[in-house]
């Protein structure tokens, strides 16, 4: 069998290049061996990507992009459909999980300096995803036809006719129509489930290559194939296949745990994945109390509150957005991690960071003066960090960057008050009778699975653990 399947790979090979692609991206592609927590959230992104477009194939087989029938489609895809609550479920969570893990991937990004040279390239095509998929929502927001989706998507829309001279023709462009109305559903439907996935699917591959091309970034901020042995193999790194495939798999599985939570016990999270007001059918002659748009939205809906006027609300809230493609070129630190940069760096950070969850939070509630004043001076926040970056950045002169990787610390190792915590507290759980009473057996019971496991498979296990 074996020898037909290897036949069968050469006969592939010398028409379309798999074993050469496999071994490019995955086998022989050599990844920093200090990848920590942070880095699940790129392999996470792909695999909601994936659950977007499935759940959104089977959704589009029983949706009607129609004014009058959108809403009842939808009902009728969760009272009637065989699962089909289950996958519009699966499908409006994994929006919100979806720029959940995009955010914190982006985060991860400005901590260690994946910004920085030569990684330009990867990061503006992470920010057109990040757009991309910002317009994706938006429009796949409108679909249910609910009233806060009619009603947020009015709003959003009439900020382009703030825009002078050009404004009302573009806002009418846009809607297709003079209001929301059919055209605009049919439209948005159309982008939602074809041009924008489209999109989205090619600028995901290209950032894959470029990434490949110039090598990943690690938490210690350090090129790698600065450093290799004889066969020109990085010293300091290890092939993304199996050990980062298995260490994904981990990831995957923690996130599916609490998915699957979401998804059965919460799935409109209060009113945050799925706002009550969405559960009425769209009536254009009945404003909602308090229209706000979805919280990944949020931040930058803030930004444009804060502002009084109209159009200088729009433009702040453009001008947030656009900051985040500049980030490689206003950080003149020429030291990339956050490890070695300077304490002031760290701080501004995470004040930033308090300034935009802050800014999440506010746009989520309805507008009063204490309100407004607090998205003011998070916005404050929010654009000096990013324009006075340039000035401060310059003078960062952080600490010695090593030549070579440092190795992670063990959890139970490191020092500091939460880990002491967290010691303390795995030393109570060892000495508890249950746990010494169940350990054996648990050990017992894994060593057996083990024992079961084709040879092939242990073989892989026993190569990981090395």
């Amino acid at each position: 069998m074996v020898k037909y399947l290897v036949a069968l790979l050469g006969w592939v090979d010398e028409r379309f290049p798999v074993s050469k692609v496999w071994n490019e991206h995955l086998a022989k592609y050599y990844a920093p061996k200090n990848f920590n927590f942070w880095y699940f959230f790129g392999s996470l992104a792909m695999l909601v990507l994936v659950l977007q477009l499935l759940t959104g194939l089977w959704l589009t087989m029983h949706y009607k992009p129609d004014a009058t029938l959108a809403f009842d489609s939808v009902e009728y895809i969760m009272r009637d459909v065989n699962w089909g609550w289950l996958i519009r479920y699966l499908h409006s969570t994994g929006a919100s999980a979806f720029f959940i893990v995009v955010y914190m991937h982006m985060f991860r990004g400005m901590m260690y300096g994946s910004y920085k040279k030569p990684r330009e390239v990867i990061w503006l095509l992470g920010m057109a995803m990040f757009l991309a998929l910002m317009g994706e929502a938006f429009m796949g927001y409108l679909l249910p036809w609910g009233q806060m989706s009619y009603w947020g998507a009015q709003v959003i829309i009439s900020l382009f006719g703030a825009i002078p001279w050009v404004g009302e023709a573009l806002a009418q462009w846009i809607r297709g129509d003079y209001l929301i109305s059919d055209a605009t559903l049919n439209r948005f439907f159309a982008f939602h489930v074809m041009l924008i996935p489209l999109i989205l699917v090619v600028l995901v591959y290209v950032h894959i290559v470029a990434l490949h091309h110039v090598g990943s970034n690690n938490p210690d901020g350090i090129e790698i194939k600065k450093h290799k042995n004889a066969d020109g193999v990085p010293v300091d790194g290890i092939p993304f296949h199996p050990y980062y495939t298995v260490k994904d798999l981990v990831g995957v599985a923690v996130f599916a745990l609490v998915f699957a939570w979401v998804v059965f016990y919460a799935p409109e999270m209060n009113g945050l994945f799925l706002e009550y007001a969405n559960f009425i059918p769209a009536n254009p002659i009945a404003t909602p109390e308090h229209i706000a748009p979805v919280w990944y939205f949020t931040p930058f809906y803030s930004i444009l509150r804060a502002v009084p006027n109209k159009l200088g609300g729009v433009i702040a809230m453009f001008s947030a957005i656009i900051l985040l493609f500049l980030l490689p070129w206003l950080d003149r630190c020429r030291t990339r991690s956050i490890r070695y940069r300077s304490p002031f760096y760290k701080i501004g950070l995470g004040i930033f960071t308090v300034s935009f969850l802050g800014l999440g939070y506010l746009g989520t509630q309805p507008v009063t003066p204490a309100a407004t004043l607090l998205a003011q001076l998070f916005s404050l926040v929010y654009f000096v960090f990013f324009l006075a970056m340039p000035v401060y950045s310059r003078w960062d002169q952080g600490q010695p960057v090593p030549e070579r990787l440092t190795p992670n610390i063990p959890i139970l190792e490191r020092p500091g008050l939460p880990w002491c915590v967290l010691r303390w507290l795995v030393d109570k759980i060892q000495a508890h009778p249950q746990y010494q009473k169940l350990m054996p057996v648990v050990t017992a019971r894994a060593e057996d699975v083990y024992n079961k496991l084709p040879p092939f498979i242990k073989v892989q296990v026993e190569r990981f653990c090395k």
